[in-house]
């Protein structure tokens, strides 16, 4: 296995977590972009969101529910947060194993970029 993120999730590599079940990881990003910035992963190796089929739609939603809870749990929950996936390079990704970054913390511009 050489995917980063796949390694976090096995235990392989240390990463600060603040949130993991059977299906998904959270762990606080190396290169925050906000006093709060969580990514959330699932376990299961998917490199970008081209990749995801109808059967993955509830694997999607619990990301969204986990960055909610982690919002929450951490006091954005009412002041506001952003959650962000990208796919593929031009977009900003640059480990292929999907992932949703949690932002909060500071006032966020839109549009991002």
């Amino acid at each position: 296995m050489s995917c980063l993120f796949c390694k976090i999730a096995a235990g392989e590599i240390p990463a600060t977590l603040v949130y993991q079940d059977d299906t998904l990881v959270a762990f606080k990003d190396i290169n925050p972009q906000a006093p709060l910035h969580v990514l959330v992963i699932p376990r299961r190796h998917v490199a970008t969101l081209n990749d995801l089929s109808a059967g993955d739609d509830a694997l999607v939603g619990s990301m969204q529910r986990a960055a909610a809870a982690i919002a929450k749990e951490h006091g954005y929950a009412e002041r506001g947060f952003r959650t962000v996936m990208n796919c593929n390079a031009e977009a900003g990704q640059t480990v292929f194993h999907i992932h949703l970054h949690l932002l909060a913390g500071r006032g966020l511009v839109w549009p991002p970029g």
